[in-house]
This record gives structure tokens, sequence and C-alpha cells, in this order.
């Protein structure tokens, strides 16, 4: 059988799981190297200062490749089950 239909692709929730599983990797480099993870991260977050991310695991790079808007986007979302 041929299906006609358009299919879509849910390109939101993709990205969304991107940026969760980024923001996973940064926590866990932080914590190898001893560091409190979420202080780190939210100094980040409200500087934008990629210093308060460790080089480790290549964490830095990896998380100043998300817009912070749209890292701010997620964790509320996420944090009010939306």
């Amino acid at each position: 059988m041929k299906n006609d239909k358009t299919l879509t692709f849910p390109i939101r929730e993709e990205r969304e799981k991107e940026i969760r599983a980024t923001l996973q990797n940064v926590y866990n480099s932080l914590r190898e190297k001893g560091y409190n993870p979420i202080n780190q991260i939210v100094g980040y977050i409200l500087t934008e200062e990629p210093t308060y991310i460790t080089n480790h695991n290549n964490a830095r790079s990896l998380i100043c490749k998300i817009d912070r808007d749209e890292l701010l986007n997620v964790l509320v979302r996420s944090y009010l089950g939306l």
C-alpha cells in the first residue's frame, strides 16, 4: 500500500532531548571534577560566563552551543511539566 500522508517530525521535542542530554553531560563533567554542578550551571545561566563550566569532557564547548534563552525555556517547561 502507498501512504500519501505527510510525515511530520517533532523538531522541538528532539531539540529538547538534545539540550537535556547536553545539560546532563555538563552536570556529570562538573561533578567528576569535584564542582557543585547546580551552582556552576546556575552561575553560567545567570551570567553567560563560560568559565563557570569546566573544559573537562568538552563540557564548556557543549553548553556554549546552546542559546541561553533556549536553555531557560527548556528548563522552565521541564520544571512546570509542560
